[in-house]
This record gives C-alpha cells, structure tokens and sequence, in this order.
C-alpha cells in the first residue's frame, strides 16, 4: 500500500509538527513536575531544559537542507518523526542528562520537520495550491500550542497524569512516523521538471544571497518576541498569552483567505508588521488589563496574518527548485533563531541589570519586532512571478 493523496500527506505533516508542538509545550506546562521528579530546585537548570528545544532548532534548521540532500526529503522527514518522538524520554528519564539529551533530540526533529515543509508542499501541490497549505502548515504549531495551553488539565485527567501524557504524544508520533513510510514522492501534481528537480543549490551558494539574508531578518524581531511572550511575559506579570494563540488561529485562516484573494504578498506583510509593533506596546505597556487583553487578541492576528504570504514568497519565485527551497528555508529558520537567541539573552540581561524592571527590556522588544515591518520593504514582491515557478 502506498499513499499518494496530497490531501492525506498533508494530514501527515500537519499532524506530525501539532504533536511535535504539543510534547514541547507539554513539557514547559509540566516543568514544576519534571523539576520535583528530578530533585531540581534550580530555575537555571528548568530554564536549560526549556533552552535545549530553542538551541536545537538553531542546529536542526542549518543542517536540515544537508539532511534531505543525504536521505532525500522522505526520509529525512521519517528521521525528523523519529527524533520528535524521542520525547518520549522527558517523562520517563532516569537522570538530568537524559531528560536534557530527550528535550535536544526532540527539539531537532522540529527543528528539521519544519523545513521539510517546503520541498514536500512543492512536490504535492500546484503553484495555486500552496499558499493554503502552506498557511495550513502554519497553524500546525499554534494548533497544539492552543490544545495544551487550553485542555492540558482535561488531558492529564483522562491519562492519568502529566507523564502519561506526554508518553501519549510520543506514541501518537511514531505511530504517524510509521505511516509517513507509506507515502510515495514524485507525485503527479509536482509542478518542477526534473531537471529543475535536479539543480543543485549549496548553503555557500544559499548564504551569498541577499535575499535569504532578508528573509530570515525579517522574521527574526517577530520571532523573538514570540518566544519572549511565553519565556519572560508570565514572569513580568503578563499573562495573555493563551489570547495570542487563540487568535492567532483565526489571523492563520484570515491569511490563507486573503492570499486565495489577493496575489500580493508584500504590503500585508508590511501593514500587519506595523500593528504588530504597536500591539506589543499595547501589549507591554498596557495601563490596564482590558487594554493587554485587547492587544493580545490584535496581537495574535496580526502576528499569524501575513504568514501565508511570507512563507509563498519563494514558492512564487521564478525557477524555485527543491534543492533551494530547502536550503532557504534552512537559512530562513537558522538565521531567525541565532538572532533571537541572542536577543532573548539580551532582554534577560537588562532585566538583571535593572533589578527585575522589565521596562528597557520591553522597549528593546518592541524596537526589535520592527524588523518584520522594515524587511517588507526589501523582500520581492512576487504577485507578477506567479504561475513560473
């Protein structure tokens, strides 16, 4: 038996990266328990644990283009299934090092998972097909933030506790793991000839390319905020996040909607990047909690809006191959997470150094979410390009 719908594949990938979410943020919500299993009383070593996930993604996206070219993209997407499920261990681990070495790998199958996005879309979907899927892919890990943030108690009350949970997620993984060797590429409805299919695209290539350079920068402010939202917003009594997400499904769908709508991908990118600047203010410096609470909720719209558009961009480039979709996303995901992480850093830093007022540090925040309106006016605008890919 072999699966050939691209309808039935995209379940595959868009439920392999839900549970990928749901074991990450499973774990960060169980933190206290993991703390009190391992005889942890150390909030530096819980925050290493959380860090693994965040470091590995830097890794796993630089080196998943590498992976693909090795295994080809089905397996490297098997291998990325794999290591998602090796979460397995974070419940389960015996010591600190193992449960560190569970969160690393699991965070690596991510990391790479969600690179492979691009190279299996191009392979399953017309040009006309992708920006839905693509915007579907998306809301993938808001989808299982959203279900742990929201339902994590619920879960824990019908498995009967956060461990057996979180082995769930992982069987659940392998199982999808196991049925994503079913599937077959060089699927009919892959719109590249083969040999555009064989070109070859380097990272020496991919990292002398101004746009790649753009791309990644342009999401990095966006991206560092997103993480801080959920790292050091709670500890700064700010705790909306659950409204982010919640409406940052609904801005995913209003995107896929409005990219079937509109071809032009630039000035959604541009005007959603400017109320996202503003709502982190609202957000940050809100006067009241009826102001946070309307801001999270703009926030989370705007944030998840334009990200159909920002991720058709190169699927809409003329002569877009394979070999480079996977290196620019590669490029894409690495460049955003070593900027953020030394952000991140950064904020935390000022925090210390102003003895626990978060205020410069929310200021540096909001300045640095500009980057996402500034790069739209560098990135192409690739209405016209459409249908040459």
């Amino acid at each position: 038996m072999k699966i050939t719908n691209k309808y039935l594949v995209e379940a595959l990938v868009f439920l392999s990266y839900m549970l990928f979410a749901m074991a990450w943020v499973g774990g960060a919500a169980s933190m206290e328990q993991i703390m009190a299993a391992m005889d942890i009383d150390s909030l530096a070593s819980a925050s290493f644990i959380s860090g693994m996930v965040t470091f590995a993604k830097i890794v796993g996206t630089f080196g998943a283009a590498w992976l693909a070219v090795k295994l080809g993209v089905k397996g490297a997407f098997f291998v990325s299934s794999i290591l998602i499920a090796i979460g397995l261990f974070t419940p389960i681990s015996p010591n600190y090092e193992l449960l560190l070495l569970s969160r690393f790998l699991m965070g690596l199958g991510g990391a790479f998972m969600i690179v492979y996005f691009n190279p299996i879309v191009m392979e399953f979907f017309k040009v006309d097909e992708r920006p839905a899927i693509n915007g579907l892919n998306a809301v993938a890990f808001n989808v299982g933030t959203a279900i742990i943030l929201w339902f994590m108690a619920d879960i824990n009350a019908i498995t009967g506790g956060w461990k057996n949970s979180l082995i769930a997620f992982s069987i659940i993984s392998f199982a999808l793991a196991a049925v994503w060797l079913l599937v077959k590429f060089n699927a009919p409805a892959a719109n590249n000839n083969d040999d555009q299919q064989q070109e070859s695209y380097s990272y020496i290539e991919g990292l002398k390319d101004k746009f790649n350079w753009v791309y990644g920068l342009t999401y990095a402010g966006l991206l560092t905020f997103y993480i801080c939202l959920f790292t050091f917003y709670p500890q700064a009594g700010i705790s909306q996040s659950k409204w982010v997400i919640g409406f940052g499904i609904i801005g995913t769908f209003a995107g896929i909607l409005y990219s079937k709508k509109f071809p032009k991908r630039v000035p959604v990118i541009r005007w959603s990047g400017l109320m996202i600047t503003l709502t982190i203010i609202g957000l940050s410096f809100g006067g009241s909690e009826a102001v946070q609470m309307i801001s999270a909720m703009l926030l989370g719209f705007f944030i998840f809006l334009p990200v159909t558009a920002l991720v058709s961009i190169p699927h809409e480039m003329a002569n877009m191959t394979t070999a480079r979709i996977t290196v620019i996303f590669s490029l894409f995901y690495s460049i955003s997470y070593l900027f953020s992480t030394v952000l991140l850093w950064l904020f935390g830093k000022l925090v210390d150094m102003n003895n626990g007022d978060f205020t410069q540090s929310f200021i540096l925040i909001a300045v640095v979410s500009t980057t996402f309106f500034i790069g739209s006016f560098f990135l192409p605008e690739t209405a016209k390009t459409q249908g040459e890919s």
